[in-house]
């Protein structure tokens, strides 16, 4: 261990840990195919129908690029795309009942991997999750994850 830490690399070690986690339980639970994006594009779809380019400029990326990420969704089943009712020419992006399985089998996974790390750290977690919050307060971080601009 170096004599100053490196939080940067403990941080991508833990969320490295902690994704490899709630995949194994995402699997578990039936959704193998989920990756990393779709859980940015599922939470922008949680409030409803989005065109895939709004999503593009939600998710920071091109409109292409949306819609590979769609096509693959639409493909294992976790959204659709459907005409816009007030514009033919537009189409909509929307999850699935799948998809939304998906996503709260993401939320069971996520609360079990955080479960069992409290657990590990015992009387100790308190202070620490305390700190973390802070510091993802203080880095706007926390703030961006809430109001769904956290980026891929």
């Amino acid at each position: 261990m170096p004599s100053s830490p490196d939080l940067t690399l403990l941080f991508t070690a833990l969320a490295a840990s902690c994704d490899a986690a709630v995949r194994a339980r995402m699997t578990d639970a039936g959704h193998d195919e989920v990756r990393t994006v779709h859980g940015y594009v599922f939470q922008h779809l949680l409030v409803g129908p989005v065109r895939v380019t709004d999503l593009a400029d939600l998710l920071g990326m091109t409109a292409q690029g949306a819609s590979k990420v769609v096509a693959e969704m639409e493909r294992v089943g976790y959204a659709v795309r459907r005409p816009d009712p007030h514009d033919s020419r537009v189409r909509l992006v929307e999850m699935t009942p799948r998809g939304h399985e998906a996503v709260e089998a993401g939320r069971s996974a996520r609360a079990a991997v955080t479960a069992e790390l409290l657990a590990d750290l015992g009387d100790d977690a308190a202070p620490v999750v305390r700190a973390l919050h802070e510091m993802a307060e203080r880095t706007g971080a926390l703030r961006d994850l809430m109001s769904r601009k956290l980026r891929p």
